[in-house]
Parts: C-alpha cells; sequence; structure tokens
C-alpha cells in the first residue's frame, strides 16, 4: 500500500497492531440451537461500500469465483465501442473507477441473467460528473470494471477469509442504490410515507423512498421536507426488548447523490447528528418516539467503548466517503480502517463474545458471474463480499448459503429476540411491506457458520497498514494516522 505510515483519514484513533497467521480451509457444518446463541452477547456489523464478490474474491481459492480454467477466465462480455469482448482481469490500482450502480445499472449489467451487460453500462455512462461518486457515472475513461483484486492487493481481507468465514454467496438486499440499501440493513424495506407514525401510509419505494433534505440537486426544492420513515426498524423490537444497540458514523461525506439518476451532484457532509443515506436511523418514528436518536454517534465512541469492554449487544458501523471504498476513494484506506475496527474488537473483552459482520453495500459497476435470485420486486440485488469474524466461526470456512443481508437481521433477531422477526402480523406496528424477508425460504442461517463447542479462538491482530501490491496510492494529510507500532 506503499508507506507504512500512510494516514487514515478518521478522527480518535490509535491503534497498533501486528501480525498474525492463517489456517487451510474446513469444511461448514450444521446449525447452532438457540442455547448456542447465548454465548455470543455482540453483534457489529460493519458495512463499506461499492465492490462486487469477485472483484475482490474471484480467485479466493474453493469460493465460487471468477469461471478459470487452466488459471484464465473462461467468460468474456461484449464492449459495444470496440466490437470486442473484455474478459476480468487483474488490476492493482489502488483507486478504481467503477461503473454505475442504480436501478438501471443492475438491470443492464444482469441482462436478464446474462450478466454480460457491465462493460457497455460502464462504457455509456457520464464521465465528468460534478461529484465523482455520483452512481449515475463512470469514472474511468476507459472502464475498469472487469479488474478484480488480487490476495496481494487485500490480504487482510483474505486473511479475515482464511481464518474465519467467507460468505460466496452474499447478495445486496435490493437492486438499487445505497439509501435503499441502508434502509434494509435496518429495517428490511424501503418505503416512502406521507405520515408520521401511521406505517400503514407506506408505499414500496425500492428506487426512491423518502430522501433526506441535505440531498439536494442542483434544483433544490424551495422548502426541504424531512423524509417520513414511518415503518417498523429493527431498533423497534430491540428497544422493546430492552437490548442495548449503537450507529456509529466516521464524520466526513457521504458519496452518491439522492438517486442514480442526478446528472450532477455533490457530496454531502455527515457525522452522527446529520441524518443522510448512509445515516437514515434519526428520521425513522420510532427511533425518535422510544428517545433513541443518541444511540446514533461518532465512531470515536465505538473505540472507545470497545477498549472499555462496553460495546452495545448490536453495532452498525459505516464510513466517510474517503474510507468507503467507494470509487474512487482507495481501497487501501477501507482496508485499513476496517481493521483498525476490527483489532478493536479483538483486543477488547468483548472478543469472546463478538461476531463481526463485514461486508460492501453494493457492487459498485464491478464484474461479478452470478445472476442474483428474485424474491419479491426489491430483489435481490448483485453479489457483494461478505465475512463472519468471531472467536466462534467455523475456521477456514467458504459458506455456500444463499444469503442477503437479511440474514444478518435475523441473526440479530435469534441472538437477542427469542426469533421475532420484524412482521406487520406479531411486531404490533403493521405495515404494508410486501416480504417479510427474514423469512424468506431461500434466505440461509447465519448460524451455520459458527461452532459452539470449540474454544473461543484467540484474536488475530492485523497490521493496519500491510504491504500490498496496490499501485497509485494516494497520500493526502492525515487528521490522524494509524500507526503499525
Amino acid at each position: 500500500m506503499g508507506s507504512r505510515k500512510l494516514g487514515v483519514l478518521i478522527a480518535g484513533a490509535a491503534i497498533a497492531v501486528a501480525v498474525s497467521g492463517v489456517t487451510p480451509a474446513a469444511a461448514a457444518g450444521p446449525s447452532a440451537s438457540s442455547a448456542d446463541l447465548s454465548k455470543i452477547k455482540h453483534v457489529i456489523v460493519i458495512m463499506q461500500e461499492n465492490r462486487s464478490f469477485d472483484s475482490y474474491f474471484g480467485t479466493y481459492p474453493g469460493a465460487n469465483g471468477i469461471p478459470m480454467k487452466s488459471g484464465a477466465p473462461t467468460v468474456c462480455v461484449p464492449d459495444a465501442t470496440t466490437a470486442k469482448c473484455v474478459k476480468p482481469y487483474v488490476d492493482h490500482a489502488d483507486v478504481n473507477g467503477g461503473g454505475p450502480h442504480g436501478l438501471g445499472a443492475f438491470v443492464a449489467d444482469v441482462h436478464g441473467g446474462l450478466m454480460d451487460g457491465f462493460q457497455n453500462a460502464a462504457r455509456n455512462a457520464p464521465k465528468g460528473c460534478g461529484d465523482p461518486t455520483n452512481p449515475v457515472c463512470s469514472n474511468s475513461a476507459v472502464p475498469d470494471v472487469m479488474g478484480y483484486h488480487t490476495k496481494s492487493d487485500i490480504p487482510n481481507y483474505w486473511s479475515y477469509a482464511k481464518n474465519f468465514v467467507l460468505n460466496d454467496q452474499m447478495f445486496e438486499p435490493n437492486s438499487s442504490w445505497s439509501l435503499p440499501e441502508h434502509l434494509f440493513m435496518v429495517s428490511e424495506w424501503s418505503a416512502r410515507c406521507t405520515q408520521h407514525d401511521n406505517p400503514a401510509t407506506c408505499v414500496n419505494a425500492v428506487q426512491r423512498p423518502g430522501l433526506p433534505p441535505d440531498y439536494l440537486t442542483k434544483k433544490p426544492a424551495a422548502s426541504p421536507v424531512n423524509p417520513i420513515y414511518a415503518w417498523t426498524d429493527l431498533t423497534y423490537l430491540l428497544h422493546a426488548h430492552g437490548v442495548p444497540w449503537g450507529y456509529y458514523v466516521v464524520a466526513g461525506t457521504e458519496p452518491d447523490c439522492e438517486n442514480d439518476d442526478a446528472v450532477s451532484c455533490a457530496p454531502v457532509k455527515q457525522n452522527s447528528t446529520t441524518p443522510g443515506i448512509w445515516n437514515p436511523l434519526p428520521y425513522f418514528d420510532t427511533v425518535r418516539d422510544d428517545g433513541q436518536l443518541a444511540n446514533v454517534q461518532d465512531v470515536t465512541n465505538f473505540y472507545t467503548q470497545a477498549k472499555q469492554g462496553t460495546l452495545p449487544a448490536v453495532s452498525w458501523v459505516v464510513p466517510s466517503g474517503a474510507l468507503s471504498e467507494h470509487p474512487p476513494s482507495p481501497v487501501s484506506y477501507g482496508q485499513s480502517y476496517v481493521t483498525s475496527l476490527i483489532n478493536a474488537v479483538m483486543r477488547s473483552r468483548d472478543w469472546s463474545s463478538s461476531a463481526i459482520l463485514l461486508a460492501w453495500d453494493d457492487w459498485g459497476g464491478f464484474y461479478d458471474h452470478v445472476a442474483p435470485p428474485t424474491v419479491d420486486q426489491n430483489g435481490y440485488g448483485l453479489r457483494v463480499p461478505a465475512l463472519i469474524i468471531s472467536p466462534y466461526a467455523r475456521k477456514g470456512t467458504i459458506d455456500h448459503q444463499t444469503l442477503s443481508f437479511d440474514a444478518y437481521d435475523k441473526f440479530i433477531e435469534d441472538v437477542f429476540l427469542g426469533g421475532q422477526r420484524i412482521d406487520p402480523a406479531t411486531d404490533g406496528r403493521p405495515d404494508p411491506r410486501p416480504t417479510v424477508r427474514e423469512n424468506v425460504k431461500l434466505l440461509g442461517n447465519l448460524a451455520a457458520d459458527f461452532d459452539f463447542t470449540q474454544k473461543p479462538r484467540s484474536p488475530l491482530i492485523l497490521r493496519v497498514h500491510p504491504k500490498t501490491t496496490l499501485t497509485g496510492t494516494p497520500n493526502p494529510a492525515p487528521t490522524t494516522a494509524l500507526n503499525d507500532g
């Protein structure tokens, strides 16, 4: 990654790290019982941005990766501009361009299940947008969406995969952009509502749910109005059962516009008191009515609570644009930031009872060869990288179950809520959501990725700044440096 002292743009964390080893893969076993799940006291969801499974783990041994024969890809997608096809190729660039990644791009990329629209979608995307992270745009004059990273580029992520669990059939829950995904992450739905505290007024909206007023286009509304998120979210059930939770936000910017049809937009500043597309919980009626707004907090509190051994039962952690891996933000910055979060948990006394669920929110326009299944009008979306890191995680396992982030909420509900679902028929706040996503028969169970008969494993502390083969790493002046120690 260049200099070992490269600064990562995050406030309030200076964590020393060491190197540890990796182990061979193991086979998955049976599901854990509810009694076994009681050994998990802390679930931490770390959500990064905009990478497909094939772009990060397409050559991971044993995974459902890029189709190969004799080490060469056997797949090739058309490029109408050159009248040729483009095969997946190794791309060591730290800064990638990616491609469009909204609902229209999803339809184009999937192309009826052929999975061959990526190159043309990137070719046809607008260039030179006011904000390079606009999801309708591409940041590369020559598309790089067929490029993929290798173990030597992202050694920490591959080390977590080899020592813990890699999910190779994890699909984004919705076939759209960041705001709907983050709404699904905390509530299993994306909707537009007309009345506060009246879930019956909500209607399905996978593409354009209620938009935060801080996300305005070139022609802003005269009087921006806060969106109404009146449907039920997971924090409502957690609060009702006395389960503490925290949502941790890195101060900085959010990269995506308010919809993937916008031609130009400006990056929007975020912090724990600024609701937005990566921080939607403050707009939920339930969070306000339950007096839980203070649970949305700065990420520095996450590091502090981990150090003190006082992490809540459920944590969600979202990055700033600079640390998100959302093109054109560097891969290396995101890997360093995520490593610092995981190291903080591993150094904590909470590690022995923790499950870290690490994923990337959407595919970012990058190639993936697996056609996503359809469970309702909202998705699934494309396949993304996902890892489970825990002292009870099955060592070196590749989980081939069909999953989406719905499995995260299902796991949290099974661990802390006795299996209660966000279900209009049983949760006391009936809303017209089309599907109780946690109950979809196709959805696998993360409990299968744990072995509670094993002795809790020791932490795997990794270098925040590992040596990599990434090229072109930018080196801005940091606000705080994470040193390797």
